[in-house]
């Protein structure tokens, strides 16, 4: 076997082309960005256009290719629709980021048939018929990268988020299952699991009383993430210095599953 000296260019993603679902908003805007600093073309999928000038004028300065589809990744045929987008723009799938998610709060016994069916719709279904659709071509390919995000809740009981839960448990072992399956195509699968991350959508909890103190207590770090805490990570799956990474879920969270 012939060693190869390291070199910083294993994390350049030059030439490489990136979808990233939900990637305008919320962490997905700091994965989409990432990727393009580190020389990826993009294609963001979202339901909306809101935050696509801001990913736009990010790709500008980083002097990168960025597309966008509206799209509901639930919808029927969707998972066809976005590769066969992706494959006519750019001619190649290198990097899948399964990122697009949600959330709904109900007590136990109270908890809708719809809500459910609409998490598990989204967080689950729509991720495994998206994966299993691109995968298809990065196996003709003989490579590629799925970077599906998962969650704290992978790993806990998810108190009034029972489907985010079983959702984000459900991501962890899809990761597992089609790191195995894909292994043969040089397909590598792997999941990221946030911690407790300072956004919008978390202010209200920060801002708890109660729970906000619980939470930081119990992270080592001492504070939230910062979104931008998540992006060194996913360059490093999506890149070539992770060739023989698979199959891991990486909790990024300040050492909160230690406590």
């Amino acid at each position: 076997m012939t060693q190869e000296i390291f070199s910083m260019q294993q994390f350049d993603l030059t030439g490489k082309v990136a979808i990233i679902t939900g990637g305008a908003s919320g962490l997905g805007q700091y994965y989409t960005k990432a990727l393009s600093t580190a020389g990826a073309d993009v294609l963001v999928i979202s339901r909306s256009q809101k935050g696509w000038d801001d990913i736009k004028a990010h790709a500008k300065v980083t002097g990168h290719r960025a597309e966008f589809l509206a799209i509901d990744i639930t919808a029927d045929e969707a998972a066809d629709k976005i590769v066969a987008y992706a494959t006519t723009v750019f001619g190649k799938i290198d990097i899948l980021v399964n990122n697009a998610g949600m959330t709904i709060r109900h007590e136990w016994d109270e908890f809708p048939k719809e809500d459910w069916n609409k998490v598990i719709n989204l967080n689950l279904n729509a991720l495994y018929y998206l994966s299993q659709a691109v995968a298809k071509v990065m196996a003709t390919q003989e490579s590629g990268k799925i970077i599906n995000i998962a969650s704290m809740q992978a790993y806990r009981a998810g108190k009034f988020i029972y489907p985010y839960a079983a959702s984000k448990h459900g991501v962890v072992g899809l990761t597992k299952a089609y790191a195995d399956a894909l292994a043969a195509h040089n397909i590598q699968v792997n999941a990221i699991a946030p911690g407790y991350v300072n956004t919008d959508m978390t202010k209200p909890l920060q801002e708890d009383p109660v729970r906000g103190p619980e939470i930081l207590n119990h992270i080592p770090a001492g504070h939230w993430a910062d979104p931008s805490e998540l992006m060194g990570v996913v360059v490093f799956l999506a890149s070539d210095a992770a060739s023989y990474v698979t199959g891991v879920t990486l909790p990024v969270d300040g050492g909160y599953l230690l406590r």
